[in-house]
């Protein structure tokens, strides 16, 4: 993904140059970005050519924050608990 976003768009054999992996198998992680909404698959002539879409991922990105600031008072509570507890004893 930062690979097609630093590029802006980007084919399969483009991305599969530098990594060293097959073209097939950048191809399928593209095809599960594609169906996930987080990159866009135009043709091209004889390619697919990869855009990233960033609003899908905005959104999971603001719900990955709200989610984490939940863990992070309930963490908070339970190591009151726990401190209260070693005080008693």
């Amino acid at each position: 993904m930062r690979e097609v976003s630093t590029r802006g768009s980007a084919t399969a054999t483009e991305l599969s140059l530098p990594l060293g992996v097959t073209r097939q198998a950048v191809a399928k992680h593209l095809a599960v970005l594609a169906d996930a909404g987080l990159v866009d698959a135009r043709r091209e002539g004889r390619e697919t050519r990869y855009r990233p879409t960033p609003a899908p991922l905005g959104e999971a990105i603001s719900w990955m924050t709200s989610v984490g600031g939940a863990w992070d008072d309930r963490l908070a509570a339970l190591e009151r608990q726990v401190e209260r507890r070693r005080e008693r004893g």
